[in-house]
């Protein structure tokens, strides 16, 4: 076995060598990593908490109040609750599954693995139009961000470039190891601003938009919900959302000095996440009842959204750095993949790695600006491809690994496994045809409304 599953091995970066410098030691996705060039295999247990944590938690735990208003109380932290334990469970494969399988980097890999050159180019091209269009995202919520904390300051086609140049800056930035900073400065920046919000929602008389009166108000929340089929999958859909950083966990996974603390990592990571989704979620709900607002910073009044939205800027950004440092390397792993400029300082190593960055960043920059129906348009990624890269790929790569052994000799163990994650499998395509779906019937009524967004808007984005 190579030295990079020794757990004592010492990856640390050194002063720069010539190109053929000794290794360090050889790796099965970069190859041999040296001390002149970057270091790829330095990201401890802790830092992977936070990068995951990071990939999974951002403002979309202000669309779990929502969620509760569509489907009730209950319902909805029933869904939550087995979204959260499914989606561990897919996250504890993909450590499972590296470790059996070190050469895997993304999950087109493992799709090459299982189904051949169809399955690592379907999941290779799905994983990466989702990362861009989440990079989209991320840049827009920057803009709704900055136009909150200004009050329309600027035209907001401006807040979105600056948005896009400052997540190029530090997306460029070569390996994990050095941005898992960030991600703690993100989960820290985003925590305080929702806990700030959540805090003020129970502290204040009654929802900025709830009726005026006299008297006492009381909230109208349910513990059951009566929605329909199109809202209850768009609720259940806002909740996958939530926890669709699934696919960011391969790279993540393969970074990691000791890939045998990714489970560890993991379980502090969901339980974390979990824990706040459903605290925030139902405290939120309780006390706003049916006028909570979405995203459920603007329950507490436009002080306090203010506020909020600027403690979370820091968060904000780093999410959409993370998600482009994940498009862009695995673009940039496929293309010099094999060869030893992908670990060495060399020009075609920089020019590669910044054309990917470059590339990636402008594609995510026009998504987000040019696509009036963005919004729309994001759901029904989500829905589409979020969900296809966080259920069925892992139910059948615990079957990739144990079927064959388990047949021949199955036990009780083997069987229920065995059942889940053909459940996992079924479930996950329920959901993602559904998912679809809503997002579809959605963007039909958008397109009837009357909207007056246009293609680099300078319109206000943060009252919508």
């Amino acid at each position: 076995m190579s030295e990079l599953n020794d757990p004592k091995a010492d990856l640390t970066e050194k002063s720069s060598r010539p190109l053929d410098a000794p290794p360090i030691t050889q790796d099965a996705v970069f190859g041999e990593i040296t001390e002149s060039g970057p270091n790829y295999r330095n990201v401890g247990w802790l830092g992977t908490v936070a990068l995951m944590m990071k990939t999974q938690f951002g403002l979309g735990v202000l669309s779990i109040p929502h969620v509760l208003d569509s489907l009730g109380l209950i319902p909805g932290i029933i869904c939550l609750l087995a979204l959260a334990t499914i989606t561990t469970w897919s996250n504890y494969v993909i450590g499972t599954f590296k470790l059996k399988h070190p050469e895997v980097y993304a999950i087109d890999d493992a799709g090459e693995l299982m189904f051949g050159r169809v399955g690592r180019e379907v999941l290779g091209i799905g994983v990466c139009i989702y990362w861009i269009f989440c990079s989209g995202s991320g840049l827009l919520s920057t803009s709704i961000g900055l136009n909150a904390v200004s009050a329309h300051g600027t035209c907001t086609a401006v807040f979105v470039a600056v948005s896009a140049i400052a997540s190029f800056s530090m997306a460029s930035i070569r390996t994990l190891g050095k941005i898992k900073w960030t991600a703690w400065v993100g989960v820290g920046s985003v925590f305080t601003a929702v806990m700030m919000a959540t805090i003020a929602v129970g502290l204040q008389d009654r929802p900025p938009t709830a009726p005026k009166g006299d008297g006492p108000w009381v909230s109208d929340y349910k513990l059951v919900g009566n929605p329909s089929f199109t809202q209850a999958i768009t609720a259940v859909s806002s909740i996958v959302f939530a926890y669709s950083g699934t696919p960011g966990f391969f790279p993540i996974a393969a970074e990691m000095r000791n890939p045998s603390n990714y489970t560890r990592s993991l379980l502090i990571c969901q339980s974390a996440v979990t824990s706040i989704y459903v605290s925030i979620g139902i405290v939120i709900y309780y006390y706003c009842g049916s006028y909570v607002a979405s995203p459920a910073l603007g329950s507490a009044g436009t002080l306090i959204k203010k506020v909020a939205y600027g403690i979370a800027l820091p968060g904000l950004v780093v999410s959409t750095v993370i998600v482009l440092h994940f498009s862009s390397k695995y673009i940039f792993v496929r293309i010099l993949r094999g060869s030893e400029h992908l670990t060495a300082n060399s020009f075609k190593h920089w020019a590669t790695w910044l054309s990917c960055t470059f590339a990636t960043t402008v594609l995510s920059y026009i998504i987000a600006s040019a696509i009036p129906i963005f919004g729309d348009l994001v759901s029904l990624i989500g829905a589409l491809l979020g969900t296809f890269m966080s259920f069925q790929p892992m139910g059948c790569m615990w079957l990739y690994d144990n079927w064959k052994n388990g047949r021949e000799q199955p036990t009780l163990k083997w069987i229920l496994l065995s059942s889940w994650s053909i459940l996992v499998v079924i479930c996950g395509s329920f959901l993602m045809v559904a998912g679809t779906y809503g997002s579809i019937v959605n963007i039909i009524a958008s397109s009837k409304a009357a909207s007056g967004s246009s293609a680099w808007s300078c319109a206000d984005n943060s009252n919508s």
